[in-house]
């Protein structure tokens, strides 16, 4: 775990510093396969599978969320890799019979991720 951590944080520094060269494009097709089926595409929740986990999906969009994201910038990419509500997402998926094939995720994917969803959250109102 100690040596997870040590790279969850490396990574995470790497992000930070590397937002510039993301490829936008590249975020934006991942949310969209990975993601917006729960947290929609507008990152507020609306997706079809949103409230159909417990607990339900989160409005990333929120000013509390954006505080969170402004405090600790790594908590998309970290809740991607650590999964702390464990195997909601797989079961959610799997009550509801969607399938979304594994990814071998790249630092590069992760930054473009961080960066397209940074970007949708910052513009939300």
């Amino acid at each position: 775990m100690k040596t997870t951590l040590v790279t969850l944080f490396a990574l995470l520094s790497v992000i930070q510093t590397s937002l510039s060269v993301a490829e936008n494009a590249n975020g934006k097709n991942l949310y969209v396969q990975r993601c917006a089926v729960c947290h929609g595409a507008d990152i507020k929740a609306t997706g079809p599978l949103a409230n159909k986990s417990n607990p339900p999906t989160p409005d990333l969009t929120t000013a509390t969320f954006k505080k969170r994201l402004k405090d600790y910038p790594g908590v998309i990419v970290s809740s991607i890799i650590l999964r702390p509500n464990g195997n909601l997402i797989p079961k959610t998926l799997q009550d509801n019979g969607v399938k979304i094939a594994p990814h071998a995720w790249s630092v590069q994917d992760f930054r473009d991720l961080h960066q397209y969803m940074s970007e949708v959250i910052a513009k939300a109102r």
